[in-house]
């Protein structure tokens, strides 16, 4: 079972492994410099479906298909999925998975859904309960527009703190079995608000729970900076990044040489009219299985903290003026094993 050795972290005595995992990207997320490490890319937004909504279920669902077959398993090998999604009342993840017949835990924590899911599989897998967890969520760019902003066909215009909501999707197959990647430890992150109000402008909201989540597990792991091949953010985007930044350096913690950011990698982001970069539940989730997992499972890289983050807002909040919530979660993923001494 997870030893806890603070409020919020805990290592693993017997690392889950991710056994498998999958990614898949729309059209503009396929064209950015990523392309070529996406298991599938989708030139048609609507997913063979009638709905930008109906697609995105289809998003999901095709990736944790194709999560479990590369795993060599079938659905029914599955125990649990942790999953969800933007939409109110995640019916993305419930529409889209329910004809798999999986016992389903659906979750929210925004665009930090993966890291959330991540830990609740790794805790659940640690203990015994499971056996094979899958954590999954997804994005797409026309359904959050809908929801959170404009209709499409009202044209406004984006400000240039503005992000992209990446169409999007990744899952993870966590399973007890003893092969790279592991799961060595999870921090839990909190609510911090430093009381941004404009929806335009999610990296600033965001940046001060990453900024949370990171400082606690490098000081309950007594872990350095130094320590990881890349700290990665879910979807920052360039000014969340750099504020992140700013703020771990003015409390004596520099990350700024492994520091990567999810949203700014999905793009090229002077060329493909992003602004600050993308974002979405499927932003970090894609590039987390389809860029740094592989890399782990190779040994390319040793060790990564994934460090996905979320606006907890609503529509309804915003137009109450409401200033938007935030939060991160801390996943160590490591090619070895072994606990650290620490």
């Amino acid at each position: 079972m997870a030893k806890k050795i603070s409020r919020n972290t805990f290592l693993m005595e017997n690392p889950p492994t991710i056994h498998s995992f999958s990614s898949t990207v729309g059209k503009k997320e396929g064209e950015g410099p990523l392309s070529k490490f996406f298991d599938e890319i989708s030139d048609d937004a609507y997913f063979g479906q009638k709905t930008w909504e109906q697609g995105e279920s289809e998003l999901l669902k095709r990736t944790v298909v194709r999560a479990i077959a590369k795993g060599g398993l079938v659905p029914d090998d599955i125990d649990y999925m942790f999953a969800g999604d933007l939409l109110n009342q995640c019916i993305t993840s419930t529409y889209g998975l329910r004809d798999l017949n999986i016992p389903l835990l659906g979750i929210y924590g925004a665009c930090s859904t993966m890291s959330e899911g991540l830990t609740l599989a790794a805790l659940v897998t640690d203990s015994g309960i499971g056996g094979n967890v899958i954590a999954a969520t997804s994005s797409h760019f026309c359904t959050a527009e809908r929801q959170f902003r404009f209709p499409l066909s009202y044209g406004s215009v984006r400000t240039p703190t503005a992000q992209w909501t990446c169409t999007a999707s990744g899952a993870a197959v966590v399973s007890p079995k003893s092969t790279a990647p592991f799961i060595r430890a999870v921090t839990i992150g909190k609510i911090v608000d430093m009381g941004v109000t404009d929806a335009n402008n999610m990296g600033a909201a965001m940046a001060p729970a990453a900024a949370y989540v990171i400082k606690t597990f490098l000081q309950d792991t007594a872990m350095e900076p130094s320590d990881f091949d890349a700290i990665i953010t879910g979807d920052l985007g360039t000014v969340g990044s750099k504020l992140l930044i700013e703020l771990l350096r003015s409390e004596g913690t520099d990350i700024s040489s492994c520091h990567r950011d999810c949203g700014v990698m999905m793009f090229d982001i002077e060329n493909q009219d992003v602004h600050a970069g993308g974002s979405g539940c499927g932003c970090s989730a894609s590039v987390l299985c389809g860029y740094f997992l592989p890399k782990i499972k190779s040994g390319e890289m040793k060790n990564i903290l994934f460090c996905a983050t979320g606006a907890l807002m609503s529509t309804t909040a915003s137009q109450q003026g409401e200033s938007i919530p935030s939060i991160s979660h801390a996943v160590f993923i490591s090619s070895e094993s072994r606990l650290s001494e620490n």
